[in-house]
C-alpha cells in the first residue's frame, strides 16, 4: 500500500500565497464608480467670419471686362493649326496659312471670351458679423439661393446648408 507523500511546508505556503494573489486579481472591485456630468458653462455660439446668409441674387449683363486673353490664346492656337494644315511644298502658302489661322483664332477666342463674360450674377450676402458683401460670379454654385447660408473664402461662394 502506498502512502501519500507529504508536501514540504515552504512549497505549501508558496502555493497558498500564489493562489491568494491570483484570486485577488480576478475579483471585481466592491466599490462602485459614478460618473457625474456637469453642464458645460454657457458659451456664445461661435461665429464664422466668412459665413453669412444670401439676401439677393441679381442677374447682370456685361459686368465683367474683356481681358483679351481669349484673343491671344485663340491667335496662338489658330497659328499652330494653320501652319500644320498648310501645304508643305510652298513656304509662302505656309506663312499665309499661319497668319490667317492666327487672325481667325484671335477672332474666335475674343468671341468666346465675350460670351463667357456676358452674363454673371451679383450675390449679396449678409455676413454673420453684420457686414454686407456683394460677390460677382459667372455661375451660381449648387445650393446658392435667397436665404441660403453660405461661405465666401475670397475666391468662391459655397452653400453650407
Amino acid at each position: 500500500m502506498t502512502t501519500p507523500r507529504s508536501i514540504p511546508r515552504p512549497a505549501l505556503a508558496l502555493g497558498l500565497i500564489a493562489t491568494a494573489v491570483l484570486s485577488a486579481c480576478s475579483t471585481q472591485p466592491t466599490t462602485r464608480r459614478y460618473a457625474q456630468h456637469e453642464p458645460a458653462p454657457y458659451q456664445e455660439p461661435q461665429r464664422c467670419y466668412d459665413c453669412g446668409t444670401v439676401e439677393t441674387i441679381v442677374r447682370v449683363y456685361g459686368a465683367r471686362e474683356n481681358t483679351r486673353t481669349g484673343a491671344v490664346i485663340g491667335g496662338v492656337l489658330g497659328a499652330i493649326v494653320g501652319r500644320e494644315l498648310a501645304d508643305d511644298s510652298s513656304r509662302g502658302r505656309r506663312n499665309t496659312a499661319t497668319v490667317a489661322g492666327a487672325a481667325a483664332g484671335a477672332l474666335a477666342g475674343n468671341a468666346i471670351e465675350n460670351r463667357a463674360n456676358e452674363e454673371s450674377f451679383d450675390v449679396t450676402v449678409r455676413m454673420d458679423d453684420g457686414r454686407r458683401l456683394t460677390v460677382n460670379v459667372t455661375a451660381l454654385p449648387n445650393g446658392v439661393r435667397n436665404g441660403a447660408y453660405v461661405r465666401y473664402d475670397g475666391r468662391r461662394l459655397q452653400a453650407l446648408r
